[in-house]
């Protein structure tokens, strides 16, 4: 996306944005965009985030299964995929708007897969937004040491909106 394209929901606070885009066209599955661009917004501002801008896109399964091949080698639709962009420390940014990254969500494999999971499709979006803003921002989940943390985060802020964490502790 292109800094003039206008997200069809946005949200911010202070220096800190989210803009959503829905490049759905056949899926139907229902999103609250404002809940995922808020949700967003409070892991950013959680994890210390003062200036950025994240970009949020639904997406068909056919669309993330193309970038899911293309960029992690992977067969198939995913549900998320994270792409951080700009370092904190990256001169080339200054005081200007510094772009964090841009999540990919499919909301038909969130639901598809919800019941299994977090238990909603509501609760499976949250609980992927959530997942995705964490590695947008350097967390991951290879290592045993480096999940667990990932996984206390993702509990916290899924217990602030109501919903459990599938992976008990």
């Amino acid at each position: 996306m292109s800094d003039t394209d206008v997200p069809d929901v946005a949200a911010s606070r202070g220096a800190v944005s989210v803009g959503l885009f829905d490049a759905r066209e056949h899926d139907t599955t229902p999103v609250d965009c404002e809940t995922l661009c808020r949700l967003a917004l409070d892991v950013l501002q959680g994890e210390g985030v003062v200036r950025g801008r994240l970009d949020l896109h639904l997406v068909e399964p056919e669309e993330i299964a193309l970038l899911n091949a293309e960029h992690l080698g992977s067969s198939g639709p995913t549900d998320v995929l994270s792409f951080p962009l700009d370092a904190e420390d990256d001169p080339l940014f200054g005081d200007d708007e510094r772009m964090l990254g841009d999540l990919v969500l499919c909301p038909s494999v969130a639901s598809d897969q919800a019941a299994t999971h977090v238990g909603t499709c509501e609760g499976e979006l949250a609980l992927l937004t959530i997942h995705g803003a964490l590695h947008i921002l350097g967390h991951d989940h290879f290592e045993e040491a480096e999940r667990t943390e990932m996984q206390a985060k993702e509990r916290r802020y899924l217990a602030a909106c109501g919903y459990a964490h599938p992976v008990s502790p």
